[in-house]
């Protein structure tokens, strides 16, 4: 198969899809990648590595679009990506689709086979392509939050672990998930005072044996967000659905009672966002006040730290991107359930039931297509 890697475009987007090491493994087993010059430049990585790996290297996402049998890349396809897209091609990357209509057109309309990292599912439960991203997500979480509580940022001027004689910040994290674990780790570690809200007591429990008495473990009902969210410095907004739009756990009417100058994080801002008051941000401009509030909504958190997050993210993709090259994709979404729950778009089908559910589209069964 060949393979095609592009150079993201997307505001602020150093990370790349594939890493030579993971070009030698797909060379290694006989297949084709064409990737985009300059692609690896985000990462430190000249085009040279890529072509001592086995790439070959194309002068334009044009040349890689229209040669390559299967496109892997790290951000949902931009608008001029997705018109480049063409039926049968074969689409893995991150796709977000609940919240993004327009794009969700795009690919229904391009006949592509569309996957998307974040819905494959694992045998033991879990999203293993999101978790990666999701830890570097949570961890940067406070490191962005912090900032975003310095006066010259908006925020009330806390240091998150205070100082002698000055009490520290206090940091409310809403889900305990892979981000929420992971922000919490961090938190923890900052000294500030750390309650994580979550309905599944089973990880709260797991943050608990974790982290011990350094962390307050709160069942997450509305009585409990809201206040615990009212006595928030800063809150991060980690919950996730799978496949679906981001639940709205703190409205804009408890946004405007928090502090003034108190900071949220949305870490969900990619499937919606968890605030009312939450629209996407870049790494170019990646907070704004609502309501006295700072928010940080990066809508590609991981995007900040891309050497770090891309080997972390090829570390899970590799073996189903040769999944997919080895068997051919329809012989693998047959095969492989976890992997077919990845897929959300077919030949201009909707086969994610919480996609088409968000966005009104009929639902189609991914595998009754595959074997039509």
């Amino acid at each position: 198969m060949l393979i095609g890697v592009p150079r993201e475009i997307k505001s602020q987007e150093y990370r790349v899809g594939l890493t030579p090491a993971s070009v030698r493994e797909l060379t290694g087993h006989g297949h084709q990648v064409l990737v985009e010059r300059d692609a690896g430049a985000g990462i430190n990585t000249a085009d040279s590595v890529y072509a001592a790996a086995g790439a070959s290297i194309a002068g334009d996402a044009e040349e890689v679009f229209a040669r390559a049998q299967m496109i892997v890349k790290v951000k949902e396809p931009q608008a001029a990506e997705r018109r480049r897209l063409r039926p049968g091609q074969i689409l893995f990357t991150y796709l977000h689709l609940a919240p993004d209509p327009q794009q969700t057109e795009d690919l229904v309309n391009s006949g592509a086979i569309c996957i998307a990292y974040e819905t494959v599912t694992a045998s033991g439960g879990g999203l293993p392509l999101l978790a990666p991203m999701s830890e570097v997500a949570g961890r940067l979480s406070v490191q962005a939050g912090a900032h975003s509580l310095e006066k010259t940022q908006g925020g009330m001027g806390i240091l998150l672990g205070g100082v002698t004689g000055v009490a520290p910040a206090k940091i409310v994290i809403l889900g305990a998930g892979v981000v929420g674990s992971n922000a919490a780790q961090i938190a923890a570690g900052s000294g500030a005072q750390v309650a994580v809200l979550d309905r599944n007591i089973d990880a709260l429990r797991r943050i608990e044996a974790r982290l011990g008495a350094r962390v307050t473990t709160v069942f997450a009902n509305r009585d409990n967000i809201e206040r615990h969210v009212l006595a928030a410095d800063l809150v991060i907004g980690a919950v996730l659905i799978p496949g679906a739009a981001a639940p709205k756990l703190v409205s804009r009417q408890l946004v405007s009672a928090m502090k003034a100058g108190a900071a949220v994080v949305d870490v969900a801002i990619d499937q919606g966002g968890c605030f009312e008051t939450s629209h996407p941000t870049t790494h170019a401009a990646p907070i704004y006040v609502a309501d006295g509030v700072v928010h940080y909504c990066v809508a590609n958190m991981p995007g900040g730290v891309p050497r770090t997050s891309t080997y972390a993210l090829n570390n899970a993709t590799l073996p189903y991107v040769l999944m997919l090259a080895d068997q051919g994709y329809r012989q693998a979404l047959q095969d492989h359930v976890h992997l077919r729950a990845g897929l959300n778009v077919y030949a201009g089908k909707i086969t994610c039931r919480e996609v088409a559910d968000a966005l009104h589209y009929p639902y189609h069964d991914a595998l009754q297509l595959l074997t039509a």
